[in-house]
């Protein structure tokens, strides 16, 4: 008699992985620190501005031949975005899939209400949707220079000028800086928590970090559109 063929496979240990809630949080934390990473380089770079726009076509520039000879014109950079790109797609299915599989988990709301969450909490769902629009808008207003009217290719501190000079690119800009500060502060925590950091010991600090890197990156990001709007980069 002949032996009975399984057709039913046991699935891989990095599919069994993405499949688990534990393992969607975990790629939700990494992707986010590698994000937030580039965040806060992102920042300094941007900061160049203050020393004028020698200085800053300067940094842009060298972001452009970084690695040169080695590496050919801007491959570095595309390389950069690549993994840019992949943490942000994974973060975004990874938070998608937890909150549909969230609502699946209890279809009919609770008789009695929940301690009231923080309102990063609470609009870290509407914050990443704000997020995901502002990266739209500022590739085409800062890279593609598509929405750009005054852009002038070629020349990054004049094109950042030109984007601050009016009203609705500060306002977007702005808010989803607020949106971003909301975000890294309840992200952060998570992140750590869902990495194995997060204790009762080292709560306070956590906080105290998810705070401070909000407010540096709010306040860093903010500044820039401020000093076009006031005169002080001009």
């Amino acid at each position: 008699m002949a032996l009975a063929t399984r057709t039913d496979r046991r699935p891989s240990t990095p599919r069994t992985l993405w499949d688990s809630t534990v393992g969607k949080k975990s790629v939700m934390a990494v992707s986010g620190l590698i994000m937030l990473g580039y965040l806060v380089a992102h920042m300094f770079g941007n900061l160049k501005i203050f020393f004028g726009a020698d200085e800053f076509n300067g940094y842009a520039h060298a972001l452009r031949t970084l690695g040169e000879p080695f590496l050919h014109y801007e491959w570095a950079l595309w390389a950069v975005r690549a993994v840019l790109v992949a943490a942000v797609v994974a973060h975004a299915v990874c938070a998608y899939q937890l909150s549909r599989r969230d609502l699946r988990a209890r279809p009919v709301k609770y008789a009695h209400k929940r301690r009231r969450a923080s309102y990063a909490t609470r609009t870290m769902r509407w914050g990443g949707v704000i997020l995901a629009l502002f990266i739209v808008w500022h590739l085409l207003d800062l890279t593609t220079l598509t929405v750009n009217e005054r852009a002038w290719a070629g020349h990054p501190y004049q094109n950042v000028l030109a984007t601050f000079s009016t009203w609705y690119g500060n306002t977007i800009y702005i808010v989803a800086m607020a949106a971003l500060g909301l975000h890294v502060r309840h992200g952060f925590r998570s992140a750590a928590q869902t990495l194995g950091a997060g204790n009762a010991r080292r709560d306070r600090v956590l906080t105290f970090l998810a705070n401070a890197l909000a407010l540096v990156l709010f306040a860093g990001f903010v500044s820039v559109p401020v000093a076009v709007m006031t005169g002080v980069v001009s």
